[in-house]
């Protein structure tokens, strides 16, 4: 592992442990050269996973782009960040789990808005807006308008 301030090959694990849910190693990286510090995390990948692009476009699947778009909306809302971190665990394993090697990111965002609807309203409406590309209010209230009628999950439910 090459130290991420210095580029020093010759860097030494100092300390391994599973992250709280176990889907990860986070190992305590010294760098020789340099003298820093640093943390890695090591997940299990079941394979690589292409992205189709609605425009055909292939690209390779990011898991922190994923994760980044969770938090985004879930920001400033009463879920924890164990919590989030789950639903993107949940979410890469049922895609490496398919058997799929290419996925299209319309099953990406679908898989998202179901996580998102189960545990926060606000949240699953915010990212609808951006994913379904919301332009104006009326958007909205025809989203709103057109779902089933089930509630939606409020964080403090649980």
């Amino acid at each position: 592992m090459r130290c991420p301030f210095c580029g020093d090959a010759d860097t030494q694990v100092k300390d391994s442990r599973p992250t709280d849910d176990n889907s990860a190693i986070r190992r305590r990286r010294f760098c020789a050269g340099c003298g820093q510090r640093f943390t890695t995390v090591e997940r299990v990948q079941l394979r690589e996973l292409t992205v189709v692009k609605a425009d055909g476009k292939r690209v390779a699947f990011d898991r922190d782009k994923l994760a980044r778009s969770i938090r985004v909306a879930l920001n400033k809302r009463p879920v924890d960040e164990e919590r989030q971190e789950r639903i993107v665990n949940g979410i890469v394993r049922k895609l490496e789990a398919s058997g799929e090697g290419e996925v299209k990111s319309e099953a990406i965002g679908e898989a998202v808005m179901e996580a998102l609807k189960a545990i926060d309203a606000v949240a699953y409406v915010r990212f609808a807006s951006v994913y379904r590309d919301f332009r104006e209010a009326r958007d909205f209230e025809a989203f709103l308008g057109g779902m089933d009628g089930a509630p939606l999950a409020q964080p403090d439910q649980e």
